[in-house]
């Protein structure tokens, strides 16, 4: 009888971490597509290389001590609304001059 309730109690905890794995990896993929959009936007405004657009959001993260998907977050807002926080453009403009002379816009262009 013990053995069996050891063995219930063993699969119950089986079950929670399993589950807790299933959120992991859920916000793992819902995180990498959202980072994936900021490169895009990036890419397309500032005209950097995808893999330097990465390497931009990811200077920024690690400059401002700002989680990468927080980031991300901002400059897809920013891609599409214009805002970009003093302290992001800063770190934007800084980070995007080691590629050469580029300018970033005030605002995206309204399709």
């Amino acid at each position: 009888m013990v053995g069996e309730a050891d063995q219930v109690v063993g699969e119950a905890d089986q079950i929670v971490e399993l589950r807790e794995e299933i959120d992991q990896l859920k916000e793992a993929v819902t995180s990498h597509a959202v980072v994936d959009q900021a490169i895009g936007v990036v890419v397309a405004l500032v005209r950097v290389t995808p893999d330097q657009g990465w390497t931009v959001l990811r200077e920024i993260s690690q400059h401002t001590n700002i989680k990468l998907r927080t980031i991300a977050e901002m400059i897809i807002s920013w891609g599409g609304k214009g805002d970009l926080s003093p302290e992001i453009r800063a770190a934007l403009e800084d980070t995007i001059d080691k590629y050469g002379p580029t300018q970033i816009p005030d605002s995206p262009s309204a399709p």
